[in-house]
This record gives C-alpha cells, structure tokens and sequence, in this order.
C-alpha cells in the first residue's frame, strides 16, 4: 500500500481510538458521581489508563523493533476492543481499574507505533502538518466521544459496547497494511531494556523541553474530561451541557490544528509553543467568571485553539530536536510526559475541589499552564541537524 493509504489509515484508527478516550473519562466520572464516588476517588480511578500507559512504556521499544509497526497496532487495539466490551460484565471499582489499565496499555502499543510509523514515512518540510492532522483526527474522535455519553438513555451499557465494536472495525482496517521495521537489518532491532533506558537518557538530555507539552497536555485533557463532569453537575450544568462543553474544546482544536502544524513548520515549535500555552493558561482563568453556557462553550471554544494542539506539537518538535536513530525512544518519552500529566491532571485537581471548592479547578490548571510558558520561553535547543 502506498504511504498515503497508510497514513490515513493509521489516522482512522487513531480517530476511533479518540474517540473511545473522550467518551470514556466522562462516562464513568458521571456514573461514579451518580453513585455518589467522592471527587477525589473518582479523579485517582481516572489515571488507571495512564497507569497502564507508563507500566508498558519501558518494556514497548525492544518489540518494536524486533516485530515492526503493524504487530503492536493490532495487538494494542484488540486490548482496548476487548476491555471496552468487559465493563458491563460488572460493576466493580476495582475491576473497572484494571479494565482501565489494559486500555492504557493497548493504547499506548497503538499510538506509539503510528506516530513512530508516520515519523518515519514523512519528510521534516511536512512533519508539522502530518502530526497536526494525526492529532486532529484524535481530536475528532476525542470530539464525538463525550456526546457518546448521552446513549445511555438507550442503555447503560450501550456506550461500552458501542465504542467496543467501533475500536474492532477501525482495528480491521490494520490487517491491510504492509508490515514494516524500524533500521531493518541493522543491529538496533536487538535491544535490551538496559538499552532502551540508556536510548531514554539520551533523548531526555537532548530534547527535555519537547516533554512540557505533552505532560501539560495530559494534565489538561483528563483534568477536563475527568474533573470538569464532576465540577459541572456540582455547579448545576446538566450531563448534555457537560458533554457540549467538553465537546467544545475538541472542535477548537479540530478547526485549527492544521493551521497551527503549518505555522510551526515555518516560525519554528520553540517560538509557537510558549506564546499559545501562556495565552490558553489566561484563557482557562477566564472560565473561572464563567457563570453561562454559552461562556463556557465559547471558553473552551478557543482554549481548543490554542491549547489542544500542546501535544502534537511537543511529539513534532521533539523529532526537530532528537536525531532519527533515537526517535523512537523520544516518541516513549512523549507518551510518558504524558502520562504522568494524565496521572496528575484529574489526581490533583479532584483532591484540590475536595477541599477547597470547584472554583480552584479552573485557577490550578491556568497557573500550571502559565508556568509551563515561562519554561518554554526560557529554553532555545539546537534542532538536529539529522532531521534537516
């Protein structure tokens, strides 16, 4: 198959996979707070797929490498398939978790080989375009995933299965493509763990500042979907204003991802980055004034502008700084930063509105963004001259 069959194949299953995320974290924070679950367990219940994330992440580089691209997509999305068909099974905190981790980590198997795989097949002139419409067909489907939530007026059930089918048909899609490898035939296809830390150490030193965004993506994706439920029904929104505000942020995003891919191949990721994620911490102040739907929808409106590309962004600038031999281990290392923000985003903010009121939710994910600006401000790497 020719290599723009590929990449939009890759982008389809990545838009479902999206989608299954976006429908999910909101889903059970508003099941767990009609149960009556505290803020808090509910946010912590919410890392179980970044859990899962940096469980597998150290251990994934060596069977790439030795399996190729297409084996881990398909062995990634069968994990998430089969764990969203298990949750009606029973209801079960603790079941639910680990249901929970195994998402984590075939998600994790399936993003990590497609944007390696796309990495690889595209040229730096279209790095920050091909990045931007994989991460708007992620969008996309992250966009559609929380209206999802409302077919539990059929069933309670049906979302699960709905989006479980959905994972299996975009899944199939895979089987079409041709195998390929990372340095076929050379001697990188024989790594160790050992190697593969020594491989992270490396990309860490080179290419650090690339990880803000992604981690500050993590914070505010799942503060947004995991927390922000909780914050809304507490604040008198209803379930379908709550899906229409979320939803809100994922059609920003969506409208200008491309746009801003392109803008960042031409000004450079080192001067785009900190200006949008000051401007979207400002932005996400405002919703603290927010007291409308209308106001909302048209807050996170444009911090999906401005914000919701963070970690296509930080996935394409570290490949601008990291040389090609060790990108796999930089795209490890996005999906870690990640994960750890995903880890904190609804842990931190369920136990801060716990204690101190739904209205900190909006002020601690703006000053974290804030900071993050200052961070990126202050840092002027050296592009790899391997990635010219």
């Amino acid at each position: 198959m020719q290599t723009k069959g590929k990449f939009w194949i890759l982008t389809i299953v990545v838009a479902i996979s999206g989608l299954s995320q976006g429908l999910l974290l909101p889903l059970i924070s508003i099941i767990f707070e009609e149960q009556g679950i505290g803020a808090g367990l509910n946010g912590m219940h919410a890392t179980g797929i970044y859990i899962g994330v940096l469980l597998v992440s150290p251990f994934i580089e060596a069977p790439l490498h030795r399996f190729g691209y297409k084996p881990i997509i398909l062995t990634g999305g069968l994990l998430v398939a089969i764990a969203l068909l298990l949750f009606p099974i029973w209801f079960n905190l603790i079941f639910w978790f680990i249901l929970r981790l195994v998402i984590g980590v075939g998600d994790h198997m399936l993003h990590f080989s497609s944007q390696t795989w796309i990495g690889a097949m595209t040229s730096p002139a279209k790095r920050g375009r091909n990045m931007a419409i994989y991460g708007l067909f992620f969008s996309l489907g992250f966009a559609i995933g929380p209206q999802l939530v409302n077919l539990t007026a059929i069933s309670p059930d049906f979302p699960f299965y709905f989006s479980g089918v959905l994972v299996l048909l975009a899944w199939s899609l895979v089987w079409l493509l041709r195998n390929d490898f990372i340095a076929e035939g050379q001697s990188v296809r024989k790594m160790s763990f050992g190697s593969s830390m020594k491989r992270f150490s490396e990309v860490g030193k080179i290419a650090w500042v690339a990880m803000i965004p992604p981690f500050l993506y993590g914070v505010l994706e799942t503060a947004l979907n995991a927390t922000f439920p909780i914050v809304g029904l507490r604040s008198g929104l209803s379930t379908y204003m709550i899906t229409m505000i979320i939803s809100s942020f994922s059609v920003g995003t969506i409208l200008f991802q491309v746009p801003i891919g392109i803008l960042s191949d031409r000004l450079g990721r080192g001067k785009v980055l900190p200006v949008l994620t000051g401007l979207g911490g400002l932005v996400f102040l405002m919703a603290t004034f927010a007291n409308q739907f209308f106001f909302f929808i048209l807050i996170f409106f444009i911090l999906g502008i401005l914000v919701g590309s963070l970690y296509s962004l930080g996935l394409s600038y570290m490949t601008d700084l990291t040389p090609v031999e060790l990108l796999p281990a930089g795209n490890i290392l996005v999906g870690m930063c990640f994960s750890m923000g995903s880890i904190l985003g609804p842990t931190v903010t369920g136990a801060l509105i716990s204690w101190l009121g739904e209205q900190v939710f909006y002020l601690a994910v703006a000053l974290l963004l804030i900071l993050g600006s200052l961070f990126l401000f202050n840092q002027k790497p050296k592009i790899s001259k391997n990635n010219d």
